[in-house]
């Protein structure tokens, strides 16, 4: 039967499918490996348009179809440039940012969404979808945080795998991204981080080690960034020796669109396709677009054969490509959908779990006898599935917040007033309008709010340049456009005033003690407005937490306490001991510990930026292993709201923690009159240790549904793995003996119990 199936594969370009489970991969890729040319195998290696590289027709492999992104397909892109295509049935289902997915703090809902987008990747007849992605929110300026899943590895660990592997129950490859240490925008293409094996291991890596080792990606997406003085698109270490070797990652390595810079190095280092790349004949002021001119291309070809790639690189990559290609294009997984009620619902129970209720006096939900309810703001109206890079969706309907609490309200009366301004080009820079339009904006909605018996304010970011958006970091921490002046403006002038902003980042709030509540909203995608209108009704009982901490300044998060060096990065002449090192080597856990401890006294950091046109600006990772909610513990700073922080329209009381061996219960019941939902987190601390650790790192979380007078228990047994730090020395995971305190918590300050475990 199989000598059947793979004789159909080889010999029929127009009948390659066959059912999933029905053909022997490796087998079928070694069969079609061992018919292949040098030159067929070489140009498996590098794209042939914007988002797809060649199949072997001679043997009846066909093309590589390739689409951003996480929320949803891409609208169609020209087949050699990045304009639009044009076409009229492209439009897809959007789903929520996945900072609105890890909110959800549910892995069940990232099961969900991969599917659900899985299936229209598949109906589009896509390949490989260009995520999602994982890289941690390090600092909140990060224009693509929004993409990311916050700052904890556990959790975005715990949310990618089931994404993948519902994505991929299609048939579509996922392609992680972007692989690694790519926490900024600005000089993304060339800023070189210097980070310590430790943080490497125990933070950055761990959500790329978990989409490989079980999710089973069967693709990934370097970064533009460098590490060890070498681009991670050709980086020795990070592609050989850690995937390849240590994780054993049998999937191909796909660079982002122009991060390769070297053929040798991509040759040698472990990349198996090269895409977007503008080199020689490809840049785009050129006539002619010669894809051969790829470091991947004629280059590499003329490497082979001269004799200088040994044939175990070269079937190696075509291997990987091969066995990519056999996964998605060669075997049915059925047509897939685009659009259906299953979809939109889908998009819509995403968006409701993972809004974040942050503030409330007791205004929500919103209670009947509110006749005249005035929406304020831009982006109560505003598209916020365009823009934002390579992330942009064309979705077939976008219920903004104005028309979902219109269509929620029905029997009120509900004005709207714009109160600010910003550009509604996606691509354009922060901007503010004039004074006199700013003035009249913010006049007429205060005057509005007077007679209103509720104001609801719908602001935030935008996914305008550097309003949340790819190439470009935030350039402040407060809400651009005169915002934060509009919202005081309105409480002052009604004190019924609900506050919802749309973002994916941490922002200032000087209002926050003024405004009686505060709903913190992501980009929510097609089904925005009624999941808005869905919470504020109370007809859905927030159930979301922070997959991020919000600082109360943004020098309380640690990469800006550094100056310059810890973000965005210096030119190496300006980098201070103990953070100059040797360039090239993985810098030391414990003397960026001591010095972080020590409160830097006595380095004098560069504050001044460079122009960004030094291809070698080097940013040092100085916070090491205390990243976000581990910083604020270790050294007691107060924060805005905390890391797994969200409150909800009912109140749940947890019973006294138990452990039984190495299994901890605790019983959660539901205290309030209506359903709800809790997150119940659970962290682990190494009471005394030979080397610093943080107070508390999240290990495992579960979310419960209670019906009022409900209670359950909840239970999380702890693994070997759970009290290991990564041993630079050693490079092994290492678990020292002594006692352990488990923290069971409602946020990662709000803590209901400790139980000790002796190890």
């Amino acid at each position: 039967m199989k000598k059947v199936l793979l004789f159909v594969l080889l010999l029929c370009a127009a009948s390659t499918a066959v059912k999933a489970g029905e053909i022997d991969v490796e087998a079928t890729v070694e069969e079609l490996l061992s018919k292949m040319t040098l030159e067929e195998k070489v140009r498996l290696s590098y794209a042939q348009s914007k988002f797809t590289s060649p199949g072997v027709a001679r043997l009846g492999v066909p093309e590589l179809h390739m689409s951003d992104g996480p929320h949803g397909v891409r609208m169609e892109i020209k087949w050699d440039s990045w304009d639009h295509a044009g076409w009229t049935n492209d439009s897809c289902t959007a789903f929520p940012a996945l900072t609105c997915l890890a909110a959800t703090w549910n892995p069940e809902m990232g099961r969900l969404y991969g599917r659900m987008v899985g299936e229209e990747a598949r109906y589009r007849r896509k390949s490989v979808l260009l995520g999602p992605g994982m890289n941690l929110y390090r600092t909140p300026l990060n224009g693509r945080n929004f993409e990311y899943m916050g700052e904890d590895p556990i959790l975005v660990s715990r949310m990618c795998v089931p994404y993948i592997q519902g994505l991929q129950s299609n048939g579509v490859a996922c392609c992680v991204k972007h692989y690694a240490l790519n926490e900024q925008e600005l000089w993304r293409d060339h800023v070189d981080v210097r980070v310590s094996d430790r943080a490497l291991y125990e933070l950055y890596l761990r959500p790329f080690h978990a989409a490989v080792t079980q999710g089973g990606a069967w693709s990934l997406m370097s970064s533009y960034n460098q590490y060890l003085d070498q681009h991670a698109s050709h980086n020795a270490r990070l592609l050989n020796e850690i995937l390849k070797n240590e994780w054993k990652f049998d999937g191909a390595v796909i660079s982002d669109w122009g991060a390769v810079h070297n053929t040798r190095e991509a040759v040698f280092n472990g990349l198996d396709l090269e895409m977007g790349s503008y080199t020689d004949g490809l840049s785009t002021e050129a006539a002619i677009n010669s894809y051969d001119d790829y470091y991947l291309g004629r280059a590499y070809l003329d490497m082979c054969r001269k004799g200088e790639v040994p044939d175990s690189i070269i079937n190696d990559r075509a291997r990987r490509m091969l066995r990519l290609l056999v996964r998605t294009e060669m075997m049915q997984h059925g047509t897939g959908s685009m659009n259906s009620p299953e979809h939109v619902a889908a998009a819509r129970r995403i968006a409701q779990e993972g809004i974040v209720l942050l503030k409330n006096d007791g205004i929500l939900p919103v209670a009947p006898g509110k006749k005249r309810i005035l929406v304020v703001g831009e982006n109560a109206t505003r598209r916020l599935c365009v823009g934002g890079g390579s992330s942009e969706l064309k979705p077939r309907d976008e219920v903004s917040p104005l028309r979902g609490i219109k269509e929620r309200f029905p029997d009120c009366e509900v004005d709207y007033a714009l109160g600010y301004l910003s550009s509604r080009a996606p691509w354009a820079p922060s901007y503010e309008a004039c004074q006199d339009t700013i003035d009249s904006l913010r006049n007429e909605a205060v005057d509005l709010a007077r007679r209103a018996d509720l104001v609801i304010f719908v602001g935030g970011l935008n996914k305008n340049l550097h309003q949340d958006c790819e190439g470009a970091d935030r350039e402040s921490y407060s809400l651009s456009y005169s915002q934060n002046e509009l919202i005081d403006a309105l409480i002052d002038a009604n004190k019924n005033t609900v506050v919802v902003i749309i973002s994916g980042n941490a922002y200032d709030m000087p209002w926050i003690d003024k405004t009686p509540a505060l709903i913190q909203s992501w980009f929510l995608g097609s089904e925005a407005g009624h999941a808005l209108a869905d919470v504020l009704s109370g007809d859905v009982c927030p159930s979301g937490k922070l997959p991020f901490t919000i600082a109360k300044t943004l020098t309380d998060y640690p990469a800006h306490k550094m100056g310059s060096v810890g973000y965005p990065g210096v030119t190496p002449d300006k980098l201070p001991q103990p953070f100059g090192g040797a360039a090239g080597k993985p810098m030391s856990s414990a003397k960026l510990l001591d010095a972080a401890i020590k409160g830097w006294k006595g380095i004098k950091f560069a504050t001044d930026m460079s122009d960004g046109k030094n291809r070698n600006e080097t940013e040092v990772y100085g916070e090491d292993i205390l990243l976000g909610y581990r910083w604020m513990d270790y050294f007691k700073a107060p924060v805005r709201f905390p890391f797994g922080f969200g409150l909800s329209y009912t109140t749940f009381e947890y019973g006294k923690a138990s452990i039984d061996g190495r299994t901890v219960t605790v019983t959660v019941k539901n205290t309030g009159k209506v359903r709800g939902q809790e997150v119940v987190q659970f962290y682990v601390g190494d009471d005394k240790s030979s080397v610093v650790r943080p107070v508390k790192e999240l290990k495992h979380f579960e979310k419960v549904d209670l019906a009022p007078g409900e209670e359950k228990q909840v239970a999380y047994t702890i693994q070997d793995d759970d009290l290991k730090y990564f041993d630079e020395l050693k490079h092994e995971w290492v678990a020292e003996h002594g006692t352990f305190t488990i923290y069971v918590a409602s946020s990662a300050t709000d803590i209901k119990g400790k139980v000790k475990l002796n190890y």
